[in-house]
């Protein structure tokens, strides 16, 4: 199964991924019986009432958290607030990865305000998240995603809106998204982007719970038969769009899938070893893969494009790399989602001719069919030691791999 998060619109807060996952299913009951125990740990606040409702959202049907609390508290250190979270999945006998996960979102929120003001975690103090409604987000996701066994699943998420305009707080008045938002994404691999809505979509506790949650970003929905939605409303309304996030569970096909940067430049006046050595400099920085066509441009010209696939936190290296070694004055950049096979790793140890060697593959399943591919680098030294032709390498390491592999 995989488990989509849509914050494209409305972007995300806590009470909207809670609401939504108890639209996809999770009880309702368990969550509220659970978030009403955990009040006790977190003393000055009291849950007058905890519920679930639907409600339409610009036409659409959605559930939203009904919280009346009672509290007269206007700040709380953070390890205060952490303390009564760890205490609550503790009593409420979660599975490890869910009170890992709780924990996680805790430690990422105080984190994230103690590099902003530069002062130690433990001396963090909250202010609007010093409420109790931090304390039923994080707990009670945290149910709902143990309730659903979520914990499981692959997680991926569309791009995050955050909104615009300005967001005004106990610090005063600054754009929007505010420091502790872009302190959480920071490293983060998800993405985010902003829209004309002049209002901040995405809470830092829903930022910090959704980077726990997943880190596998992706700019389309994945290829797959959907099983069930959430939609979890916010409190506000909004004239353009529904204040309504979605979460999509569904099943993919059996190819897994990432999300990388393509970048891609053209060159039409250096020489074919210049550009023999950028390819291999290129993929020692962590490129996954580099390809130069030829072809023709403007006025005729014979020119090659340079086209690199790599992950996001080495686009920068790259474009440099390209900048410095080929002169070029321009690098268009895309995103693009891959289906990828599944694969694993293989190694085995073998002598040939009182020589020991160390042989990596990588095999593959798909459709009931196994393939396996021999590190080449592995096939080049082994010819070189023993003076023999790669083809006949391979075909004897094939021959073996095949015994190993039962094929």
């Amino acid at each position: 199964m995989v488990i989509v998060i849509d914050p494209q619109i409305a972007g995300i807060s806590g009470d909207m991924l809670l609401s939504s996952l108890v639209n996809l299913g999770a009880d309702k009951n368990k969550i509220i019986e659970g978030v009403m125990k955990s009040q006790k740990f977190l003393q000055g606040s009291t849950i007058k009432k905890i519920d679930f409702q639907k409600i339409q959202k610009r036409g659409i049907e959605s559930t939203e958290l009904i919280l009346e609390i009672d509290e007269n508290i206007s700040e709380r250190k953070g390890v205060e607030i952490k303390k009564a979270i760890l205490d609550s999945v503790n009593e409420l006998s979660l599975t490890t990865k869910a009170k890992i996960f709780a924990e996680s979102c805790i430690d990422t929120l105080i984190s994230s305000e103690s590099k902003i003001h530069g002062i130690s975690e433990n001396s963090v103090h909250f202010h609007e998240a010093s409420s109790i409604d931090t304390l039923v987000d994080i707990v009670g996701i945290t149910i709902a995603l143990d309730d659903l066994k979520l914990f499981e699943e692959k997680i991926v998420c569309l791009p995050v809106s955050v909104g615009g305009g300005t967001v005004s707080f106990s610090h005063g008045t600054m754009s929007n998204p505010a420091s502790a938002i872009l302190q959480i994404f920071k490293n983060s691999n998800l993405n985010i982007q902003g829209n004309n809505s002049k209002e901040e979509l995405t809470t830092p506790t829903g930022a910090c719970i959704l980077v726990n949650l997943t880190d596998n970003p992706v700019q389309h929905y994945p290829s797959m038969n959907v099983s069930s939605i959430g939609y979890g409303a916010g409190q506000k309304d909004f004239k353009g769009f529904s204040n309504v996030l979605k979460i999509i569970q569904g099943k993919q096909s059996n190819f897994d899938m990432d999300s990388v940067k393509i970048l891609e430049t053209n060159i039409d006046d250096i020489s074919g070893e210049i550009l023999g050595h950028l390819i291999d400099k290129i993929m020692e920085q962590g490129a996954k893969d580099v390809s130069i066509y030829p072809g023709i441009t403007k006025k005729g010209r014979p020119t090659n494009l340079v086209c690199v696939i790599c992950d996001d936190a080495k686009v920068d290296s790259i474009i440099d790399t390209l900048v410095l070694e080929t002169g070029t004055l321009g690098i268009r950049i895309s995103n693009s989602n891959r289906f990828i096979v599944p694969r694993t790793k293989h190694n085995f140890s073998l002598t040939f001719d009182g020589k020991s060697f160390e042989v990596n593959y990588k095999k593959s399943s798909h459709n009931a069919k196994t393939h396996f591919k021999i590190e080449f680098d592995d096939l080049k030294n082994i010819s070189n030691a023993l003076d023999k032709p790669i083809v006949d390498i391979e075909s004897f390491l094939r021959k073996e791999i095949e015994k190993i592999e039962g094929l």
